[in-house]
């Protein structure tokens, strides 16, 4: 008779190891969505260096970046990224305790890779987390220059083109910076910009020579946001409402 009392102590054993491992899996699944998150984070089709990816992805909150291998995104299979991320999950019992895990997966990061793709597993280095230099500071753009040099148009005549790009070339701009220049109706746009890292507002400068008006500005922070079009030779011409 005293022999099924043996069980309970067996089966009490089981189902916490049954636990233990059900939370670990769930903590494993945390730390991947960390890392799956950080894939989304990384995505872009603008072309970037390996480098320039490792940098990206050690600046993510919760992310150790460990290897970085490949040379570009967009040579050969692009970028592969070995990252490490925690993630915690519960038992669930009432004496509940947090189970806390480490874990390392790679991501690869190339125009081919599906947006949301889950990491694949792998092997922690043993390496401590790679550093990485910051980025070359961008060049500033000339905003009072371009005020200055840009021409001034009587108001029954017509912006040319050609005037403003040649007073642009007098500014002997920094390569880095990126000129678009447009005609339309009478106008000419100007839009002067640098490299953004596609999360935070883009620095621009925008100008309009039209009749009677040589006009030069920075669009709203709002508009300097990734697709919102503010930082645009269009947004020049033709200037978007202020955000409300």
């Amino acid at each position: 008779m005293r022999r099924p009392l043996l069980l309970a102590p067996l089966l009490l054993f089981a189902v916490g190891c049954g636990v233990l491992q059900n939370s670990e899996g769930d903590a494993t699944d945390a730390a991947r969505e960390v890392a799956r998150k950080a894939g989304e984070r990384l995505d872009s089709q603008r072309p970037r260096t390996a480098e320039e990816v490792g940098r990206s992805a050690s600046g993510i909150d919760g992310v150790e970046v460990l290897e970085v291998t490949g040379t570009s995104t967009h040579e050969g299979d692009g970028v592969d990224v070995v990252v490490r991320t925690s993630g915690s999950a519960y038992s669930g019992w009432i004496d509940a305790e947090e189970v806390v895990v480490r874990r390392c997966f790679e991501i690869r990061v190339s125009p081919r890779t599906e947006w949301g793709e889950d990491p694949r597993d792998v092997d922690c280095p043993t390496n401590p987390p790679l550093t990485f230099a910051p980025p070359p500071a961008p060049p500033r753009l000339p905003y009072e220059e371009l005020r200055a040099g840009l021409p001034k148009v009587p108001k029954e005549g017509r912006a040319d083109e050609a005037e403003v790009r040649r007073a642009l070339a007098a500014l002997d701009l920094h390569p880095a910076i990126r000129t678009e220049v447009r005609a339309e109706g009478g106008r000419v746009g100007v839009h002067l910009s640098v490299p953004g890292n596609g999360f935070d507002p883009q620095d621009c400068v925008l100008a309009r020579v039209a009749p009677g008006r040589t006009e030069v500005w920075v669009p709203s922070r709002m508009q300097r946001m990734p697709g919102e079009g503010g930082c645009s030779v269009t947004n020049a011409l033709d200037p978007l409402p202020p955000p409300h």
